[in-house]
């Protein structure tokens, strides 16, 4: 029976030609404090919506957040209903950002969006005095309106990442993301809804036939993006 330390024992388990679990072997600090979770909606809805009202409790449970913040951006809360370019999302959103690390200070921090929300926090996450333990992208929207690849943001991003991605999301193919995971500076990891479109959206028919309901399907997402994100908050 092996006697040593059960944080040794599972490093003695870990595969070192995977760059993951290289670096939770490496890691040279356990930063046992819950996280913050900084959580930005979409392009179409608020804060207040029930996608982003749901996903907030999973993302609280699933992290044991000690809180998961949402807001507003400015043309939202100036009843416009199309966004500017998102890089002029960035200033205020690390406003946010800066304004719950001083309200929780040492404890990790977590950037999470929605869809045009993922795609702002990877922007923040790359702002001078930002110091993201990871980022969640729920449909990171690669594709732009035109049908550009919007894939330099994630190029130069060095936090870790987590997609989740319907498997049917027109706005994110999934075989371009794996090409540019390739090309990433970060570590990322990529959970599939199987028969999800852009929000995780499943038609009946489809859930019947996988014998799954939408629940679940999004609760194996939770589950997901825990194990990763745990990992790089010395849970593990």
């Amino acid at each position: 029976m092996d006697s040593s330390p059960p944080s040794k024992r599972r490093r003695k388990n870990l595969n070192f030609d995977d760059p993951f679990e290289t670096l939770l072997a490496t890691s040279s600090s356990v930063n046992r404090l819950s996280p913050v979770v900084v959580f930005a909606h979409g392009a179409g809805a608020p804060s207040s919506s029930e996608w982003i009202i749901r996903w907030k409790d999973m993302l609280g449970k699933a992290l044991h957040a000690v809180e998961v913040v949402t807001f507003d951006y400015p043309y939202i809360s100036g009843g416009r209903k199309s966004p500017p370019k998102a890089e002029k999302l960035v200033p205020y959103h690390t406003e946010i950002v800066k304004r719950e690390i001083a309200r929780y200070p040492g404890h990790p921090l977590i950037l999470a969006g929605k869809s045009m929300g993922s795609r702002v926090s990877c922007m923040v996450a790359c702002e001078e005095g930002i110091h993201a333990s990871a980022i969640i992208c729920l449909g990171y929207p690669l594709k732009g309106l035109k049908g550009d690849v919007l894939d330099q943001t994630l190029l130069h991003v060095t936090v870790p990442i987590m997609f989740v991605q319907g498997s049917r999301d027109a706005l994110c193919p999934l075989e371009k993301l794996e090409d540019i995971r390739k090309r990433m500076r970060s570590i990322s990891r990529l959970h599939v809804i199987d028969g999800g479109d852009h929000s995780f959206q499943i038609s009946k028919k489809y859930l019947q036939a996988k014998g799954l309901s939408k629940d679940e399907a999004e609760n194996l997402a939770a589950q997901a993006l825990a194990t990763f994100v745990s990992g790089f908050l010395g849970w593990l």
